[in-house]
């Protein structure tokens, strides 16, 4: 239950050494909050939150979420899931129970703590879209049987799950889909655009660009993206979701791929492959409900999140 006499909150944040979980973590820790951060670091790094161990309020616990746990906390933010093609299709069976079995230990032990729980969901939902941008209200274009499908309905699932807990044992549940995020920490071989180009870029070897280039996709920098998350956390009861949570700038992979060799000074060259299966042609968020509900845009720009993450890898790479 939460506590009567104090306002710090304890938080639980799974997937809490990962990309988006670290920075989250920093963020609750600044707010003056206690956090418990649960992680099986198959893709988390101790990297991510080795400045956090001197911390008092600050807890690490290796846990995988397909088993049952059994903690005290006041809100619940369910971040595990592997999130680049590279790593959910390593063990597809493993990310499909990850999604699915971890909801339902997430959502279980929110219901027997009485508290909030936020799922963090993903534009993958809406999967090769044949609505554009996407609103919430889409229902998607998702292959069930494809090479993506493990996360892709894996998600889907959890977030069915979360609305069946809403609604059968009134649970408060939180619901965001998280559109393409990136800056420091994410994992420098996840396989996703930003991370790849800038290190292609930086080590001088080419660009590797799928397709022709002309597939959209819009960038969020991390910063922004946690502050939605916290903005939905921290709404009544009444808020649910789904919520997307991007920035709508839409830009083709060509321009990211000729911005990442510009702005790191780079000569290489870009070679184009042949385009992965069911990968989605465009992605753009429509954030109206963000902007209305929760007050919530991006500030961050592309040329500014791209510099420091940049810089984030120089650093990597010179280590």
């Amino acid at each position: 239950m939460p506590r009567l006499m104090d306002s710090r909150k304890r938080i639980l944040i799974t997937g809490g050494a990962g990309f988006l979980g670290s920075h989250l973590t920093d963020r609750l820790l600044a707010e003056g909050h206690e956090v418990l951060c649960l992680d099986n670091l198959f893709t988390g790094s101790k990297r991510n939150i080795d400045h956090l161990h001197a911390n008092p309020r600050f807890e690490f616990l290796r846990h995988d979420v397909t088993f049952p746990l059994y903690v005290e906390v006041d809100e619940i933010y369910n971040l595990a899931c592997p999130a680049s093609p590279i790593h959910y299709q390593h063990d597809p069976v493993q990310t499909t129970k990850t999604s699915v079995h971890g909801a339902i230990n997430m959502l279980g032990l929110a219901k027997r703590l009485k508290c909030k729980i936020l799922q963090a969901s993903t534009s993958e939902v809406y999967g090769d879209p044949s609505v554009h941008p996407q609103t919430e209200d889409y229902w998607g274009n998702v292959n069930p049987i494809g090479p993506r499908s493990c996360y892709d309905e894996g998600k889907r699932c959890a977030e069915t799950l979360f609305f069946d807990y809403h609604r059968q044992m009134g649970l408060a549940i939180k619901v965001a889909r998280i559109f393409n995020t990136y800056g420091p920490r994410m994992h420098p071989a996840d396989g996703r655009v930003v991370s790849n180009f800038i290190i292609q870029a930086l080590r001088g070897k080419p660009i590797t660009l799928y397709g022709d280039g002309s597939q959209t996709r819009s960038f969020c920098y991390v910063d922004d993206l946690i502050d939605g998350l916290v903005r939905l956390m921290n709404t009544d009861d009444t808020v649910t979701g789904p919520i997307n949570i991007g920035n709508p700038r839409e830009m083709t992979i060509r321009d990211l791929a000729e911005r990442a060799v510009a702005m790191s000074g780079s000569s290489s060259s870009i070679v184009y492959k042949p385009l992965p299966t069911d990968d989605p042609k465009q992605r753009q968020p429509d954030i109206t409900r963000a902007r209305t509900t929760l007050g919530w845009e991006p500030k961050v720009t592309l040329e500014e999140g791209m510099q420091r993450t940049i810089d984030y890898f120089r650093q990597l790479e010179a280590a």
